[in-house]
């Protein structure tokens, strides 16, 4: 098995494209998605288009979840943008077919899957959706580590930090360093906690779009340039999206 494993695209169909494109090349069986398929971008509609038609399954995320309810805990900017999307994409009564189509998408998706020993979440095993598990939480919050390593067998995937690497059982944190290409062994009987990054908006100081392949006891991390000129060209010309939202895609912050 040779999965491809996205997550967190945010609307960013630049971004969305050129990893679908590297993907291609990858002789991948399915591809699914952790969540987070909307929000701060400009281009929604396209991704839940892309995911519902060619993604074997995907994940609630957060911001997929805000649409349909308050976004209390979210920060201005992100507010401002699930409102944005949310103004564009939730339907009327004269709406069409695939406009309450990818709304109903996006209101049912699953909030974790399991195949075999590995499980997915958007966020965490105890917080399938909202918790957050940090870089830096071995250092900082070994007490909240140890008990997400509790609460999961195998290896668990997630995404929402938007930061790529991985916990290992002594909860160190690897990143991936500024690389193109990162390969790590998953052996049989060895925990880990993994983020497979974020498509549409890294935040690990790399601009570049990042995916996962997952083969039967190894995860292969992929960067791919995409033209973020355009998606922020997209976010500036939307007349609602905050300007930082454009910005932050140059430096991957």
């Amino acid at each position: 098995m040779r999965l491809g494993i996205v997550s967190d695209l945010h609307a960013n169909r630049e971004a969305l494209e050129a990893v679908w494109e590297h993907l291609q090349g990858q002789s991948v069986d399915d591809v699914v998605c952790l969540g987070d398929v909307v929000g701060y971008g400009p281009d929604p509609e396209f991704c839940v288009d892309l995911v519902r038609g060619h993604a074997s399954w995907c994940l609630m995320g957060n911001h997929d979840e805000a649409l349909h309810q308050e976004a209390a805990d979210f920060n201005s900017y992100a507010r401002q943008a699930i409102e944005y999307t949310r103004r564009r994409m939730r339907p009327r009564w004269w709406s069409s077919a695939e406009t309450k189509a990818r709304w109903r998408f996006l209101e049912t998706l699953p909030l974790s899957r399991q195949i075999g020993r590995f499980h997915f979440f958007h966020g965490s095993p105890r917080d399938p959706v909202r918790e957050y598990v940090l870089s830096t939480d071995g250092l900082l919050n070994p007490e909240k580590l140890r008990g997400i390593f509790a609460a999961f067998e195998g290896v668990a995937f997630a995404g929402h930090t938007h930061q790529p690497g991985y916990h290992d059982e002594d909860l160190r944190w690897h990143g991936l360093a500024g690389q193109a290409t990162v390969r790590i062994e998953l052996p049989p009987g060895r925990k880990a906690f993994v983020n497979v990054g974020s498509v549409g908006q890294p935040r690990d100081g790399d601009h570049r779009a990042c995916y996962a392949v997952l083969e039967d006891q190894a995860l292969t991390w992929h960067r791919v340039d995409y033209d973020y000129r355009r998606t922020q060209a997209k976010i500036l010309q939307s007349g609602a999206l905050p300007e930082v939202l454009a910005r932050r895609l140059a430096v991957g912050r």
